[in-house]
This record gives structure tokens, C-alpha cells and sequence, in this order.
């Protein structure tokens, strides 16, 4: 690789808010997400996250900008090491141990056999790494395939499970970062954001709606259409029903732990957009016999 301060066009002096705001900007020119006809987006956008997975690390970057890492994060041998070696005497090998700072013996072997892979080694599981994705509220609500982008530019299409809330976890094992002395691979880890639905509110496992009705719906009652997760059903307003009124559709909520939940419809009385002379005539001359909507707050 590169070196990683070409690689994100900063200077070795940078802050670590330098290079994170150098990565955001690089990382969104080159995601492959956003530049699906540029064949070398991918590649691009591989090795701006190795570039900013190494300094984004304190220890990391230190040890690359002292020469005991590389580029890729593989061990170097050490000079000092290696004038050691050269003027070892008694046919047998002899390494200081972290001399100066520098590497000892176990990185000094662990170097020789490429990088960790030494012998005695033990196996080790490779790190978990995390990737974000947003779903519309249907989509959390119902489950279904989402395709999403690792920081090392791999796609997969992920299926998601029914009842995901916001920052639900989807696990794909085997997928993170490789392990080391033949130890198996870390996970990825999917955090799921939820966009908010204009119509559609969540509680546990009910899903709450609001709905507009007319006057005369209201009053006389109704058949009206009525969205759900599952699509639009008919649902009966009864007769005078006012406005906060709530309805349940049985079964319509969102399904999880082997249950659905409800959803509750809240009538809304929605008077028309713009002035109704009939109505406004037949309100004028009409009044309810004792009738006081506010009377339990006005007392005696």
C-alpha cells in the first residue's frame, strides 16, 4: 500500500481530526455505493479505509511513523535487530529484548514468519468490525433483504430480521477482520437506523396511526380505506365518533418473539381545506340542546 498520508493528503503532523475530516471526504468522493460506474471506485475506497484504519490509531500510527510497521500493518525487522543477528557469535541467535523501544523477540519472530504466524503461535479471532445502514419504518417493521457495504468496500445482501428497532444489531458471523496464526475470522456487526414514517409510529409492538375523517364520516359513520405495514384495509368508523377516538386493528402491529402486535387508529377530524358555504349555513342556525364540551372544566 501506499503511503497512508499520501493515500488521505495529509501531512505527518496532522491532528486526528484532520485525518478523520480528510477520511469522511475521501471515503464519500469514492464509496462504491455512490460511484457504481467507476470500476475503480472499490479499489479506491479499500485503500482509503486501510489508510485511515492505521492513523486513526494512536498505537498504529506511532509505530508506522518510528518504521517498526509498514504500510499494511506488517512487522518490519528491525536495524538493530538484524546488526544483532549479523554479529552473533556461538552459532546461536541473539535478540535484545525491546532495546531502545524497539521491537523484541517476539515481534522480531513474529516478523520472520509473517507477521504472528510464528511457531507455537497461538490461534486468535479476528477483531469485529461495525457498519450502519438506515431502513425505511416498513422495512424495520417487516424484515427483508438490505444491502450493505463493509469498510473494506465488500457488498452483501443482508436479510434482515422482522421487528428491527432503532439500533437493532444484525450479526453475519465469519465476516469481520481475518484472524491470526490461523485463528478464525472476526463478525461484522450491523447497526440499524430507523427513518421515521409520515404516517407510521412504533410503541414495543403496536404500531400507531392517525386518521383524517370527515364531518360527515363522523357523524353517520363509515367504510374507509386504511394503511397498515401489510398494505391498505377496510375499516368501520362508527357512528359519532369524535375526534381521539380510537380504533384497534387486531394483528396488524409488528411481529416479534413469535407475536404481533395491534394497530391502533386514532380518529382525527379534518375539516375541509377551504370554506364549505353549506356547511357554514347549516352550523349557523343549528345548536345542540345543552350541550357544553367544556363543561367538566368549567365547574360550577
Amino acid at each position: 500500500m501506499r503511503n497512508p498520508y499520501d493515500i488521505l493528503g495529509v501531512s505527518r503532523t496532522a491532528s486526528a481530526e484532520e485525518i478523520r475530516r480528510a477520511y469522511r471526504t475521501l471515503a464519500k468522493a469514492h464509496h462504491p455505493d455512490l460511484n457504481q460506474n467507476r470500476p475503480d471506485a472499490e479499489r479506491a475506497f479499500k485503500e482509503i479505509t486501510a489508510a485511515y484504519d492505521l492513523l486513526s490509531d494512536a498505537a498504529k500510527r506511532a509505530r508506522f511513523d518510528r518504521g517498526e510497521i509498514d504500510a499494511d500493518g506488517n512487522e518490519r525487522l528491525q536495524a538493530h535487530a538484524r546488526r544483532h543477528y549479523a554479529g552473533a557469535s556461538g552459532g546461536g541467535f541473539q535478540f535484545t529484548s525491546n532495546a531502545g523501544g524497539m521491537g523484541g523477540f517476539e515481534d522480531i519472530i513474529a516478523d520472520m514468519f509473517g507477521g504472528g504466524s510464528r511457531p507455537g503461535a497461538r490461534p486468535r479471532k479476528g477483531q469485529d468490525i461495525s457498519v450502519g445502514v438506515t431502513v425505511d419504518f416498513v422495512e424495520a417493521a417487516k424484515g427483508g433483504r438490505h444491502r450493505v457495504t463493509l469498510p473494506d468496500g465488500t457488498r452483501l445482501d443482508v436479510d434482515l430480521p422482522p421487528g428491527l428497532e432503532e439500533g437493532g444489531k444484525v450479526r453475519l458471523r465469519g465476516r469481520g477482520a481475518s484472524g491470526s496464526a490461523g485463528g478464525p475470522p472476526g463478525d461484522a456487526l450491523v447497526t440499524v437506523s430507523v427513518r421515521p414514517h409520515p404516517w407510521f409510529r412504533r410503541d414495543r409492538d403496536d404500531v400507531h396511526l392517525d386518521l383524517p375523517v370527515t364531518l360527515h364520516e363522523a357523524v353517520f359513520g363509515a367504510k374507509v380505506r386504511v394503511p397498515t405495514i401489510d398494505g391498505s384495509v377496510l375499516m368501520t368508523i362508527p357512528k359519532g365518533a369524535n375526534d381521539g377516538t380510537r380504533l384497534r386493528l387486531k394483528g396488524r402491529g409488528i411481529s416479534s418473539a413469535g407475536a404481533r402486535g395491534d394497530q391502533y387508529v386514532t380518529v382525527r377530524l379534518a375539516l375541509p381545506p377551504s370554506p364549505d358555504p353549506a356547511l357554514e349555513s347549516f352550523l349557523r342556525n343549528w345548536r345542540p340542546a345543552e350541550y357544553n364540551p367544556r363543561k367538566p372544566m368549567e365547574g360550577d
